[in-house]
Formats: structure tokens, C-alpha cells, sequence
């Protein structure tokens, strides 16, 4: 199936959720909707037509001063003929973000360190915690607000306040 038949069946199903569809060097790029992003996903994972198996990463990306802030972006792949769409979702500071983990369960670890870097909250995530930070890190360094050189940058370091665990 080509992009512009899964286009056209997305569109046919979700005509008021498509905001926008880019095609670029063989990829296609769907903007959908926030409230219909769980819907949408689900259709694409179980139509037998489009049948998108594999979500291989889920990005996070600041766009501060934009509004809404965060884009979310979800790479799928359909491994039967080996297609891939990316679907994008415009994010507000403080709306969590319907989890896709019981679409698919690789959904899991990309989802949490988007939430550790960038602060962006999945409802529903089975386990939402720190991934690449240390539980008491304060922030989310991927913020384009997020001091560049670090929160304690004219601290002098001393290694015997180091704990091994």
C-alpha cells in the first residue's frame, strides 16, 4: 500500500482529526487531532489493510516560544511490506498524553524518557518514572528553558558526596 492510499483511508475514517499530511523522500507525516490521537493509533495498529506492528520511538520536541509547546512524534512501521508513517500531536505545558503502551508494549521506555527530558506526562503509562535522570534531579534538561550549563554550575564538585548504591 502507498502513502497516498493509507492518506486516504485515515482521511476517510478520521476526515475531521487529519490537521495536516506531509509526504517527504518516501515518509509520510500525519498531524492528527490530541483527542482522537488514542483512536487514531489503535486504527492503525489493528486495520488488516494498514496494519502498523511495530512502534519503533516516540519523540518529544520543545518548540518554545510556539504554542501548543511540545509536539509528540510516534514512528510506526508496518513490517508485512515495510512502510513507515510518523504521527505528530501538538501538546499543551500541562496535558498529559494518552499512553500507547497497551497498542504497543515498545512504547514503554521511549514514553518515560520523554517524560524524564522533556516533562510531558503519558496517562494511563504503566510505569512513569525517571529513566535517564536521578529521581531527585530537579527539571527536565531537554526544556528549551533549562539552564545550559546545569542548575548548579558554580558549585564546586566534591566526590565524597557521591553515594554508590
Amino acid at each position: 500500500m502507498d502513502n497516498a492510499k493509507v492518506l486516504e483511508q485515515l482521511k476517510g475514517k478520521f476526515a475531521d482529526a487529519i490537521i495536516e499530511d506531509i509526504e517527504f523522500r518516501g515518509d509520510l507525516t500525519v498531524v492528527v487531532s490530541f483527542e482522537k490521537l488514542h483512536e487514531i493509533m489503535l486504527y492503525l495498529h489493528d486495520d488488516k489493510s494498514l496494519h502498523y506492528d511495530l512502534l519503533s520511538d516516540v519523540v518529544g520536541i520543545d518548540k518554545l516560544p510556539c504554542e501548543p509547546r511540545f509536539e509528540i512524534v510516534y514512528v510506526l512501521n508496518s513490517m508485512a511490506d515495510y512502510r513507515r508513517l510518523l504521527v505528530k500531536v501538538n501538546v499543551d505545558i500541562d496535558v498529559a498524553v494518552p499512553t500507547v503502551t497497551d497498542i504497543w508494549k515498545s512504547a514503554d521506555w521511549p514514553e518515560r524518557e520523554v517524560y524524564d527530558l522533556l516533562g510531558i506526562e503519558f496517562a494511563g503509562h504503566p510505569d512513569l518514572r525517571r529513566i535517564l535522570m536521578w529521581d531527585d534531579f530537579d527539571g527536565h534538561p531537554l526544556r528549551k528553558d533549562f539552564p545550559l550549563r546545569g542548575k548548579d554550575f558554580d558549585e564546586k564538585w566534591d566526590p565524597s558526596t557521591i553515594r554508590v548504591l
